[in-house]
């Protein structure tokens, strides 16, 4: 064979499948547009977050509106879903202010941003992110929101992962770019060390405390932290992704239940006392919970036969009762009012 006749066989492979790659693509892309048939019910509409007794989420469902910040009624989470023009990985709001997470693919890299919007879903700033999102978080009154990415480089974190936590304030805009900068507490001595790894802040209503996740020496802490004092002090080992619930007495978590393994088991921790008690659900958790109400809390678990896609579930918070699905493809819950 010549070499112009061979020259003309590899561009007619090459064209063939690009095309053929192209159409998969474009086929693929079509079928995430089109409604899951016995899916939800998902209408475009107006969605704010001053609005009463709704449960906003990340609507995960397969259609037009998938990755679109959605509400439904609070006392029927099975109703049809008013999708917003919002697309979050992660969102959370209190007092009609919201932090939305979001990574766009690019051409070299994704770009990852954290908006922060009003009642009316309107972005009054945004922020890089480092990394990946992970967990995000705004406190009671709206003034500050929190937010965790999963970031690369940490020669610490090569055998697991590394994060990045920030605080913003958002009356000033001050932001705490990593919350290592911090000066932690451990046993009433400041701990220095390199692999200092924080996620999954949740505030109180004083606009100063916090909680949240460190990492370090291979455990995970509770740890209780000041905004204003730059500090953080351990409280208890073994917590992650904790959410301190409304009236402020109890953290739920997730509980590493194996070492070295990624199964959790969610937990209640009462604050006073620090005695803990497991949820009646016996799956593994990877998610920070939401508390509902005082009593009640929701998580998101793995969609069973639905890759990248979760359901929201809800437990009892006193560790009694069956845990019930409150909403299937979704993610990310809220409760607003």
């Amino acid at each position: 064979m010549t070499l112009s006749r061979r020259l003309l066989v590899l561009t007619a492979a090459v064209l063939l499948l690009g095309g053929l790659a192209t159409g998969l693509v474009l086929r693929a892309a079509d079928r995430g547009d089109q409604p899951q048939q016995g899916g939800p019910t998902v209408a475009a509409g107006s969605l704010t977050l001053s609005q009463q007794d709704r449960l906003t989420f990340l609507n995960a469902a397969q259609g037009p509106h998938r990755g679109a910040l959605a509400s439904v009624p609070a006392g029927t989470p099975q109703a049809a879903r008013t999708a917003s023009e919002l697309t979050c990985q992660r969102f959370h709001a209190d007092a009609g202010t919201g932090v939305c997470l979001r990574s766009t693919p690019g051409a070299l890299a994704q770009d990852n941003q954290a908006l922060i919007v009003d009642a009316d879903l309107r972005t009054r700033r945004s922020f890089p992110l480092a990394g990946t999102p992970s967990r995000a978080r705004v406190s009671p009154s709206g003034r500050f929101a929190a937010w965790t990415v999963f970031v690369s480089g940490e020669s610490y974190g090569a055998a697991f992962f590394s994060t990045r936590t920030s605080i913003l304030d958002t009356r000033d805009w001050r932001l705490e770019a990593s919350l290592e900068e911090f000066t932690v507490l451990m046993d009433g001595r400041e701990y220095r060390a390199a692999d200092v790894n924080f996620w999954g802040v949740t505030f109180a209503k004083d606009d100063d405390t916090f909680y949240a996740t460190l990492s370090t020496a291979g455990q995970t802490h509770l740890v209780k932290g000041s905004i204003s004092r730059r500090t953080v002090t351990t409280l208890a080992k073994n917590v992650e992704c904790p959410s301190l619930s409304p009236d402020e007495t109890r953290i739920a978590y997730k509980k590493r239940v194996r070492a070295g393994a990624s199964l959790w088991r969610e937990h209640v921790m009462d604050l006073s006392t620090l005695r803990e008690h497991p949820l009646a659900e016996k799956r593994s958790v990877d998610d920070q919970a939401a508390w509902l109400d005082d009593g009640t809390l929701a998580y998101a678990l793995p969609a069973e036969g639905a890759p990248d896609t979760t359901d929201l579930w809800t437990a009892p918070a006193d560790g009694s009762g069956t845990p019930r699905l409150l909403i299937p493809s979704a993610s990310s819950p809220t409760r607003l009012g």
